[in-house]
């Protein structure tokens, strides 16, 4: 495949025009790949962090010793051309945290963003999904207080139908290998509360865009939907 071809195919995947169908109307929408992160913008930054104890707060094993906060290191995303293998480590990573270590909001973030559009036209759309994802620096003190963690438990990962149908009425704008995936989970968080365990779960919701090859060597992250407004 020539530089010249391989570029045309990434100019393509990137600047789409989509026709979503929803209640009987037509959204045309003109962006890159991340369509409906765009569409619906980031969510609430203090939403997915809110630290009400009886709530969301959650904590890693409080027989720690000392008490102190264990290190720990993330693993990378796959280096793979299978979509669902990649969107599943994807939601694992957007939601698999654990406030009482040495980790940071932002080395979560880094796992996802280093992993974005090689291009870097979607990665600044990319970064402001995120915001809706993980909670402010300063909610992550809060939350590790109460020892706060959390993990997905993923139900299904599919493909939505309003995508299938965005990808028919785009007229062949979309490249093959540039796809979305929906996933349904539900959030666990538990964690310490006046010394007593406290946990709770949450029914939540997503689109993650992927592009694979051919567009790219291997599967990249390009956008993803506001948290429980995803594709259906």
């Amino acid at each position: 495949m020539s530089s010249a071809h391989t570029d045309d195919q990434q100019r393509r995947s990137r600047r789409l025009i989509i026709t979503l169908t929803a209640t009987g109307l037509v959204i045309v929408v003109l962006a890159g790949i991340g369509i409906y992160g765009l569409i619906t913008g980031p969510g609430d930054a203090d939403d997915p962090g809110d630290h009400t104890p009886n709530s969301s707060t959650a904590s890693v094993d409080p027989t720690a010793p000392d008490g102190q906060p264990e290190e720990a290191e993330l693993p990378a995303l796959p280096r793979t051309n299978n979509p669902e293998t990649y969107v599943r480590a994807v939601a694992e990573a957007l939601f698999d945290w654990d406030t009482f270590t040495l980790l940071t909001p932002s080395d979560h973030r880094a796992v996802l963003i280093e992993d974005a559009d090689p291009s870097g036209t979607e990665t600044p759309g990319l970064i402001a999904d995120l915001d809706g994802y993980f909670p402010s620096t300063a909610t992550w003190r809060d939350l590790a207080e109460y020892r706060t963690r959390q993990h997905l438990e993923i139900d299904q990962v599919f493909v939505p139908a309003q995508w299938e149908e965005a990808v028919a009425a785009s007229g062949g704008q979309i490249t093959e290998g540039t796809v979305a995936y929906t996933v349904e989970g539900t959030r666990h968080r538990d964690g310490v509360w006046y010394d007593d365990p406290v946990e709770s779960s949450h029914a939540v919701a997503f689109t993650v865009f992927v592009s694979c090859a051919p567009v790219f060597d291997r599967c990249h992250l390009l956008r993803l939907s506001e948290l429980d407004n995803p594709l259906h």
